[in-house]
């Protein structure tokens, strides 16, 4: 017989671990633990199972796709589910964007942006934005911001990348429209002083930001930072990566801004769990990219496939955006009461179901201590719940995109429990 706890202990300390739950399966909102336990997943596995675990639509796809074939290396064959797969994007991306490069993670599609830029625009520098995280890869390392952790020990990374400020008004102190004003100033001003426009190639921007504390961006921000790229002939890459297929209430959380970018980077929620990433951008911007430059073995996995093609057509089948936008609504606004009681919540901010709830002290200063006693009061009563922000001073809200009413009333109500404990 197994001892789950003893293998437990030769993990590579390398993972960090929020909890020592070891998972039995998994259905729609909730976690089932081997010791018993039913624990309500406000994490999605870090935005990854929007449709739930497990749903029935996906998991019957991938067995069905499992019968017939398990792996067809794209440089030599190309199969079905990734052909249906592009038919299904096509029907939600931008028509711009008519050029399709698949990968297995985040990580790597972000990379590989990164080179198609390179090669499309002739030019090697990028810029991101502070409080971004593209990735822990080499190159994504370079590009991500949100914290130093992730760099620690592995410097020098990739040069040729320069950080400008994310319109976070809070932060700053100001309204929102003086900081993104100020942001689109100092943005300028790199491109003066650090990466002049001739050897930009890119600049890649999260629609909201994730890891570095769930900050949405003012509408004249994004409008401004695409008219500055198309004026220094600079491409504009977003990440879509955590905000896209339907967390933010759209299907891509770029759509909130009217803006097109010339390249989006997919992963995450596109296949409901299976590793599967993807590259998007016009076909004639892809056509510079030298052939056999980029590729991967695994990349674009007919079972991974088969599970993006069903969890596309689940979310338009199921009005599941309706759900979302209805769900947000009703978490923020259970939010909001609870701010009234507990002033120690700072600001609610986000798009859809990707919610962040910032804790600062009677100085007005980050509050980290708080928020982890808070998210360790969800985890004793049994609902997962993340942190983020350079100061872990943010609560993120992750909900599955098929939560019910109840469910987030009940995370709501679990939330109010910790929050009450926590200030005693």
């Amino acid at each position: 017989m197994i001892n789950y706890q003893e293998n437990y202990q030769h993990l590579s300390p390398v993972w960090s671990h929020y909890t020592d739950i070891i998972v039995d399966h998994a259905e729609g909102s909730y976690l089932y633990a081997t010791d018993g336990r039913k624990v309500l997943d406000f994490t999605c596995g870090i935005g990854v199972t929007n449709t739930g675990h497990c749903h029935p639509k996906v998991v019957e796809a991938i067995r069905e796709q499992a019968g017939k074939l398990l792996h067809g290396q794209i440089n030599l064959v190309v199969h079905k589910p990734l052909l249906e797969l592009v038919d299904e994007l096509r029907t939600i991306v931008p028509p711009t964007l008519d050029g399709f490069f698949f990968s297995n993670s985040g990580a790597e599609a972000v990379e590989g942006a990164l080179k198609l830029a390179r090669h499309a625009t002739g030019k090697q520098n990028v810029i991101v934005f502070q409080g971004s995280f593209h990735g822990r890869t080499n190159a994504t390392m370079a590009m991500t911001t949100s914290k130093n952790s992730y760099k620690v020990g592995y410097q020098p990374l990739m040069s040729g990348v320069y950080v400008a400020p994310f319109p976070y008004a809070l932060r700053y102190g100001w309204d929102e429209e003086k900081t993104s004003q100020w942001c689109l100033d100092e943005l300028e001003l790199l491109l003066m002083t650090q990466s002049a426009p001739a050897e930009t190639a890119a600049v890649f921007i999260e629609p909201v930001i994730g890891e570095g504390g769930y900050i949405v961006p003012p509408k004249s921000f994004m409008k401004g930072l695409r008219e500055l790229t198309q004026k220094h002939n600079i491409l504009l890459v977003a990440d879509e990566v955590q905000s896209g297929f339907g967390r933010t209430g759209k299907w891509f959380g770029i759509q909130h801004f009217d803006v097109e970018p010339d390249i989006m980077t997919i992963a995450k929620g596109l296949a409901s769990g299976m590793p599967i990433s993807g590259v998007i951008s016009r076909l004639d911007l892809m056509s510079k990219w030298i052939p056999g430059s980029h590729g991967g073995t695994y990349g674009g996995n007919p079972v991974a496939a088969a599970a993006g093609v069903a969890t596309i057509r689940a979310i338009k089948e199921e009005h599941i955006l309706d759900n979302v936008n209805a769900r947000s609504a009703q978490l923020i606004a259970g939010l909001a009461h609870l701010r009234e009681k507990y002033p120690q919540i700072a600001d609610i901010r986000g798009l859809g179901l990707m919610i962040g709830t910032e804790f600062r002290d009677a100085n007005g200063k980050p509050d980290k201590a708080f928020t982890k006693a808070v998210q360790h009061g969800c985890i004793d009563r049994n609902m997962l719940i993340l942190t983020a922000g350079p100061w872990d001073n943010t609560i993120r809200w992750i909900p599955a995109l098929v939560a019910s009413e109840g469910e987030i009333n009940e995370g709501l109500n679990i939330f109010e429990s910790a929050l009450a404990e926590a200030v005693k």
